[in-house]
């Protein structure tokens, strides 16, 4: 079995992509402090947020239900993974009071699915402290009146995070398993499997699965929908891009993602360090299933890409490096699923 893993870099101009809670009258960024040292940050959930949003307006969306109030509320998806891009990719978890015959009363059933695409905090590579946006409201009032004072904060800053795609879960809902919830209900599994879904042991537990020419879409629409992901906070005043900077991605068979020191911090700037890559490829070329792909926007920190391709050379020769644009690099390789070249990404070698 094989994992997309890597890393998304993404360049923050005079943004504030994600707010945290603000207080009197002043809106704050989501940030932390190490060693009294601050880094801004967008949540997973926020990025998250982001490609589901940006998904192609051909794929419905799972409905969501509301149910309760004040600190009763839930909120859940239909959880239909077989229906429902989003609730495959992205996952869910639904508790709600069971409607079987024999039940007792009050007694609720709880289905899961764990998350196909993980992904990891993107927090500034180098320290940054926000700066105050100092605003005023004043349209429509008298010249005698008080202007309406409002602050904001904002900061220029690349964002890294790591990113992991689980490929054999892709398009496969756990039914059974004495350590493992259900992720369908057991009175829609026979429907499932009448609209075309088989049977499937992955990982020791008993599953339902989509037919291979479906589960090769699910992860292109994914990688498609990465190149061109929008969104953020405070679009009308820092409307800015959101799509990767750089893009480090490979298919590892354990899933352990080596890469995340690739891009680091270095004199207060971030740096990408082509000696660390080099050194993670020899270190892990057994697990490695085929070539890292790194995709980089021309422009993005400096010359630094032109240097990358020379102390790569021998690598991007060899093919054990491809090269190019973040958005050629996924639109590529979405293809390339979809054209079944990918195909034994998808097995589970235990069965």
């Amino acid at each position: 079995m094989t994992f997309l893993v890597g890393q998304s870099v993404l360049e923050i101009k005079a943004g504030a992509p994600n707010n945290g809670r603000g207080q009197d009258n002043r809106g704050e960024v989501k940030k932390f402090t190490v060693s009294r040292q601050t880094y801004p940050y967008v949540s997973a959930q926020a990025s998250r947020r982001w490609l589901r949003d940006s998904l192609p307006a051909t794929e419905t969306a799972s409905p969501v239900t509301r149910t309760g109030d004040n600190k009763k509320q839930q909120a859940y998806t239909q959880g239909r993974p077989d229906l429902y891009l989003d609730d495959d990719l992205f996952g869910y978890m639904i508790a709600v009071k069971s409607e079987e015959k024999n039940a007792k009363k009050g007694e609720s059933q709880s289905f899961m699915r764990d998350t196909v695409l993980a992904t990891g905090t993107l927090v500034a590579v180098v320290p940054n402290t926000p700066v105050i946006d100092f605003g005023t409201m004043s349209r429509g009032m008298g010249p005698d009146a008080h202007p309406v004072i409002h602050e904001h904060e904002m900061y220029t800053a690349d964002l890294a995070g790591d990113l992991l795609i689980d490929l054999p879960r892709v398009g496969t809902f756990e039914v059974g398993g004495k350590a493992t919830k259900p992720a369908l209900n057991p009175s829609v599994v026979e429907e499932v499997l009448a609209n075309g879904c088989s049977r499937y042991t992955l990982r020791n537990v008993e599953c339902v699965r989509l037919p291979l020419e479906e589960r090769r879409r699910r992860v292109a629409v994914l990688l498609r929908t990465m190149a061109v992901v929008k969104g953020g906070a405070k679009w009308s005043a820092h409307y800015g891009d959101r799509t990767p900077g750089l893009l480090i991605l490979a298919p590892v068979k354990g899933g352990t993602n080596p890469f995340t020191r690739v891009v680091r911090a270095r004199e207060r700037a971030t740096f990408f360090d082509a000696d660390v890559l080099r050194q993670e490829i020899e270190a892990w070329k057994d697990e490695l299933d085929g070539p890292v792909r790194i995709g980089w926007a021309p422009g993005f920190l400096g010359s630094q890409r032109e240097l990358a391709e020379k102390d790569l050379e021998d690598l991007v020769k060899s093919e054990k490096v491809l090269l190019g644009h973040p958005r050629t690099v996924l639109n590529t390789l979405g293809d390339e699923f979809e054209a079944g070249r990918h195909d034994a990404w998808f097995d589970d070698e235990a069965a």
